[in-house]
């Protein structure tokens, strides 16, 4: 584009401050600009917290509180604080589009009153709840191509959405899926607490997030269907939290339609992510899950886990860190959307997406 998107952050948690970091340490920080930031948290905690990062490290440049917002490498971005986030100062900003990054509105109900207030478009992340709640759902690499100016509310679906249904998609294409089973293994989340307490309706979730493997209930299969719906009905999903801060996986069993070796599924792997070296990747070195904090990639293949058994049944097992990774597929759908409603698109980004468009 020949000016910059520009964007708004609403919830400045760990997906807002990584959405933030990533911009200023992935992405071409000249292509999105971000004016504002709504977070209900002090200044002075906002700019600690940026600085320095338990998981992801110290930022690595220099992030101040001044007397209205957070300085970031010498810019200035201006921060409020409304209570109601649907009441904040929009129609004073001139932007393009709010990254809805609280998670704490997954409804168009919800959503329509940051429109009302003067959001010109939101881009939530969150899958939100059921896919008449947004005017659309991306997985950035699989359906870019639906994305146009007409859309006021999109999802940039989930962290694990985002890492398996390239995934799927790749073995669908190549070998067809007569059915899939996936496990999720999740890092801790912030619905879970640090002992024992009165914190979920979920009983397992009261119990303490790094003391336990702790099974949850996930909505993984559904947002599959909802991105491939020729394989709605085989898809079946489970989840367990287990004690680490970050870094996840997804165990990929596969019943398909078409014999296969795992040389083959190596092959197959490795050429989808030359072709989409940002999206996805291949490793054959024994890695554990913190060789992959702060990986931008949406998947990564573990390709010395790959078995197949009987010819037809194959399991794989795919990395992903469900913040880092996430926080770059929204810049990276936020910047495709753009190409849509921009005046000048990008000729990068519209061919991505007529690319991504023809291949799902």
């Amino acid at each position: 584009m020949s000016s910059p998107l520009r964007v708004a952050i609403n919830g400045y948690g760990r997906i807002g401050r990584c959405v933030l970091r990533a911009l200023m340490e992935s992405h071409d920080r000249d292509s999105i600009k971000v004016v504002a930031i709504n977070e209900p948290a002090d200044l002075e905690s906002m700019a600690y917290l940026t600085q320095y990062d338990s998981t992801h490290g110290v930022f690595p440049g220099r992030v101040q509180a001044f007397d209205h917002g957070l300085r970031v490498n010498g810019e200035d971005i201006p921060v409020f604080h409304a209570a109601d986030p649907a009441r904040g100062p929009w129609k004073s900003l001139d932007f393009d589009l709010l990254l809805e990054c609280s998670g704490a509105f997954g409804t168009r109900a919800k959503l329509q009153p940051f429109i009302d207030a003067g959001c010109p478009r939101i881009l939530v992340s969150n899958p939100g709840h059921g896919a008449a709640e947004v005017d659309y759902t991306v997985v950035h690499g699989i359906n870019d191509g639906g994305l146009n100016a007409d859309q006021r509310i999109v999802s940039a679906a989930s962290c694990t959405t985002n890492a398996v249904v390239p995934v799927l998609d790749l073995l669908d294409r190549g070998l067809g899926v007569r059915s899939a089973f996936l496990t999720t293994l999740h890092s801790v989340m912030n619905d879970q607490p640090m002992i024992d307490g009165y914190h979920h309706t979920d009983l397992r979730r009261t119990r303490s997030a790094m003391q336990s493997i702790v099974p949850v209930a996930t909505g993984l299969a559904q947002g599959v269907e909802r991105m491939l719906p020729h394989l709605a009905g085989r898809i079946q999903a489970k989840a367990v939290r287990v004690p680490i801060l970050n870094v996840s996986a997804i165990e990929v069993s596969a019943n398909l339609a078409r014999p296969t070796d795992p040389q083959a599924l190596k092959t197959l792997f490795i050429e989808a992510a030359r072709i989409q070296p940002n999206l996805l990747a291949c490793t054959d070195q024994p890695h554990a899950s913190i060789d992959f904090n702060h990986d931008a990639h949406s998947a990564v293949i573990d390709l010395g886990q790959i078995r197949v058994n009987n010819g037809d049944f194959a399991n794989l097992l795919v990395w992903f860190d469900n913040e880092w990774g996430f926080a770059n597929r929204m810049l990276d759908v936020a910047q495709a959307w753009a190409g849509q409603f921009s005046d000048n698109p990008d000729p990068v980004t519209a061919e991505i997406a007529q690319i991504s468009s023809s291949g799902a």
